[in-house]
């Protein structure tokens, strides 16, 4: 979702989430205090609206309750709120985020220790544009938006690489920033946005590289010329389950995890998204050069 309502929304939902959700311990202790049915144990999990929140959605209303469980979806437009959240307890996990985004959010908060489970789904990073028809029009002096966080960043540069848009330096590996940059033939200006916004500013820029969720949220595939894809095979950028690192075995989180990796979710994303969402199998190692 883009502009200042869902900014607002999010904000809204984040600050309901954190007077209404407040409390720790593992999801038993707290099913418990909140006197719920002994045989149905009630998960917060934080996330952003597509396609996180509706997989969440589809678990809940389709496989959570043969497991015993239950899922109460928060939603979030911000990317750093749902690791806040969950560190201060407010919720028992969040699927939104990628390992390399959270090693970066780890590395600047030392207050949270949390664990990425495994990967779940991976969303493709398109290059889209507005006036653009095809790449090989890409005119000298083009603008291009990219996401303004480091491992975002690095991930779209390094699509564009790909594509033969720049080269990068040997070994800037799979988080390049624009330091790494060695050539720029067509002398293209990079602009970082913040990642939500940048579905809206390709009214203002010639092409943008957009994360998979913010593209299906405004409906780029539909809307706008891609111009380019992200390779696939291989990558490191899958999204999956996070939770504080106490309770990666705990068995609530274990059956949750295992519904995400299910079937029946592997054909919901398949015939939902077709080919933007990609299931995964599970856990992959970062490579060289990963954060």
């Amino acid at each position: 979702m883009t502009g200042s309502a869902n900014v607002l929304r999010g904000i809204a939902v984040a600050g309901a989430a954190a007077v209404l959700l407040a409390g720790c311990g593992s999801p038993s202790e707290r099913s418990e205090q909140d006197g719920a049915d002994d045989d149905v144990v009630t998960l917060r999990v934080g996330a952003t609206p597509l396609p996180h929140a509706e997989i969440l959605a589809f678990v809940n209303d389709e496989l959570a309750a043969d497991a015993g469980l239950a899922i109460d979806v928060v939603e979030y437009t911000d990317y750093n709120q749902p690791n806040a959240a969950l560190t201060e307890g407010e919720l028992d996990a969040n699927y939104y985020q990628t390992r390399p985004f959270l090693e970066e959010y780890l590395a600047g908060n030392d207050d949270a220790d949390l664990e990425y489970v495994s990967d779940v789904h991976l969303e493709a990073f398109g290059l889209y544009s507005q006036d653009v028809a095809d790449l090989d029009d890409l005119s000298e002096g083009a603008e291009i938006a990219v996401p303004n966080d480091v491992s975002n960043m690095g991930r779209a540069l390094n699509l564009l690489a790909a594509n033969d848009v720049i080269t990068l330096a040997e070994g800037a590996g799979e988080s390049p920033e624009e330091s790494d940059i060695e050539n720029n033939p067509l002398d293209i200006t990079l602009t970082p946005v913040e990642a939500a916004q940048l579905p809206r500013s390709l009214q203002d820029v010639d092409a943008a590289v957009v994360n998979g969720n913010y593209a299906l949220e405004a409906d780029l595939p539909e809307t706008a010329n891609a111009l380019a894809w992200e390779e696939t095979e291989g990558s490191v950028y899958g999204n999956g389950l996070v939770v504080r690192s106490e309770d990666v075995d705990a068995e609530d989180i274990v059956r949750l995890n295992e519904l995400l990796h299910s079937q029946e979710v592997r054909d919901f994303m398949e015939e939902r998204w077709q080919g933007i969402v990609i299931p995964m199998d599970g856990a992959a190692e970062p490579q060289d050069g990963g954060e």
